[in-house]
This record gives structure tokens, sequence and C-alpha cells, in this order.
């Protein structure tokens, strides 16, 4: 189904309900008793929010095929009469280093905007207002670079807006001088600094705050390990997730080094113990309260020890079908094969 351009609304102004629903119902998405229903809830509304995570918080079926019209729909619908291309945000495939460096928290935050991607040409950002473009100038002019718009989840550029800067800060402050704010633009700037000989603390707040990020993160992402791999000139965060290592992040050596005593610390390891391998194990909690344990081994390596955790969730040991992803028909066919 071709689409034509969705209509702009008022300059400067964000997407509205109103806006859209002509829209859905031209490309026979909504039928005129669904506008009718959906009219008078936003009537009961004071303050609806993003129109497309209301839209898919109502669970509606789409007019023309009675699927689900979910929020991933929804944006590809948008996507194509707004012509932007859409784009999941992935946090395994962005180089926070990079893109926090783009515009400040605030800026994003305010423009509801989270830069993804950085090349020697071009910056490509994330948009769930695809009428609101005040802001590409500025950057453009600031950075020099030209910006590609993507349109993305609105709750996912909240949500990743403030953990990728709250990361990137973290990083930075703790490579940085102590009691000073970094004025270090790149991580070969930091690299320099813990060449210089600076001693991190395991115990350093920011130090603290990456190991509990990293293993939210790696819960969330649901990885079976975390991999902290020492390098010449910067460290290597992985995850391997569905048995294939990902790349995550880098580090400098000495933020590496803290994160690795902090880690070996609550492990109930040696951390004064260098050369030779170790073994331990921590038990914490996801956000939601379960338990997961986390099996360490460490290995002496040319530039450090390498640290591998394994993480064992008790709820990934014994899953239902439904959890595994079989659809109905799926779980018949199986079921009738065994």
């Amino acid at each position: 189904m071709t689409s034509s351009p969705l209509a702009p609304g008022e300059p400067g102004k964000p997407l509205r309900l109103e806006q859209l629903l002509p829209a859905l119902i031209a490309d026979g998405l909504v039928d005129a008793g669904q506008r009718a229903g959906l009219e008078e809830s936003i009537a009961m509304t004071s303050n609806p929010g993003h129109p497309v995570v209301w839209l898919d918080s109502r669970r509606l079926t789409a007019a023309d095929d009675g699927k689900p019209l979910d929020k991933a729909r929804l944006l590809e619908w948008l996507g194509r009469r707004c012509g932007l291309r859409v784009m999941r945000i992935d946090p395994l495939r962005v180089d926070l280093s990079r893109v926090a460096e783009v515009v400040p928290s605030q800026y994003a935050s305010r423009h509801r905007i989270l830069p993804l991607a950085l090349d020697a040409h071009q910056v490509t950002i994330a948009t769930s207002e695809p009428f609101l473009t005040g802001w590409v100038d500025e950057i453009e002019r600031s950075i020099g670079k030209r910006v590609e718009r993507v349109l993305a989840d609105p709750v996912d550029i909240a949500r990743y807006a403030v953990e990728f800067y709250s990361l990137a800060r973290s990083v930075r402050t703790a490579g940085g001088e102590s009691g000073q704010r970094p004025v270090h633009s790149n991580f070969e700037q930091l690299v320099e600094l813990g060449r210089s000989g600076r001693n991190l603390d395991a115990n350093d707040a920011h130090v603290v705050t990456i190991v509990d990020w990293l293993w939210e993160y790696a819960f969330e992402q649901r990885a079976s390990d975390i991999h902290l791999e020492p390098r010449r000139d910067m460290g290597t965060i992985r995850f391997r997730i569905d048995g294939v290592l990902h790349h995550v992040y880098q580090v400098p050596p000495t933020v590496m080094l803290a994160m690795t005593s902090r880690i070996k610390l609550l492990g109930r390891m040696d951390v004064v113990e260098k050369r030779r391998p170790q073994d331990g194990r921590i038990k914490t909690r996801m956000g939601d309260g379960r338990e997961i344990e986390l099996r360490l081994a460490t290995l002496p390596t040319a530039f450090g020890e390498k640290l591998v955790m394994r993480i064992f969730d008790p709820d990934v040991l014994v899953r239902d079908f439904d959890s595994l992803g079989f659809s109905r028909q799926e779980l018949l066919v199986w079921e009738g094969m065994i």
C-alpha cells in the first residue's frame, strides 16, 4: 500500500492524535467505528502523550487485515507517510563514546532526539517527532556534518537517552581528574589520562555506577556471558548473546582495571593476585527482584586480567513453548511430530 505524505501539523508543534486519525482512516487502518471510540477517548484524556504510544495502548486491530495495530506497525506507517526511515534502537550497535559527544544530554532531551551513529560525513539522529526540525540546522552548523533523521520508538528514545548519557558521563568522569569537570571530547584523550598513572579505586562512585549498569544492561539483553578484555590502548566489553559475541563498549585501561577489581572484590576473589587464574561467584538481583548468579573467571594476559562472567538465570533453565516463541500453529505441528 502506498501512502501519501502526512499533512504537517502546526509548525514547531509535536504530532497530535487529531492529525493522525484522518490519515489512518484514509489508509484503511482505522474504520469509522473505531474513529468514534478513539475521538471519545481522546476527549476524555488530558495528556495522551505521544500519539503512537497512546494508540498502541488502545490494543487496536487494523481495519484492513485484522492484524494488531501495534507500535511497530504504527511507526512503519508513520515513516512511510513522513518519508523517514524507521530504525529500531539497538544499544549493541551504538558507539556511546562518540554519539554522546554530538549534543549535550539536556539538548537531546529538550528536542526528544538521540544520536545513534556518526561518520566522517553525517550523523544519524533518531526522533519521534517528524515535523519538529528546528534542531537540524543547529546541529549541522555546530558539528559541520549532515544530519540524517530516522524515526524511532519514542519510549526507546527517552529510555536510552538517559542510559547512554549517564554511562558516558560516568566513564568520562572515572577516566578524568578527580574533582574536575571532564573537558576531554573523545576517548583518545582519556587514554592519555590513563597513561598518566592515575589510580582509580574499586569503590569509586563512578566505577560502581558502570559495573551496576553493565550487569543491568546484560540482563536486559539476555546475555549469557560478559567479557572484560584488556587491550594495549582501550579495554573492550563484549556480551555473548545467542552464542555470538557483540562489542558493547570501550573504556580506558584504568577504568577497565578498576571495574575488574570491583567485580573481583564482590566475588570474594584475591584482588591483589593478578598473575594466576581465579574463580568466584556473585549473587545479585535484577530490577524486577529476580535473583541472578554470576560465575566469575579471570585469566592473566599481556595487558592485564581478562574477566569473564557467566550469567545463570534460573528462569531461563525451564521455559514453556510460548516463551520459546512457538505460535499456536507451530506448536500443533511440533506436538504432532513428537
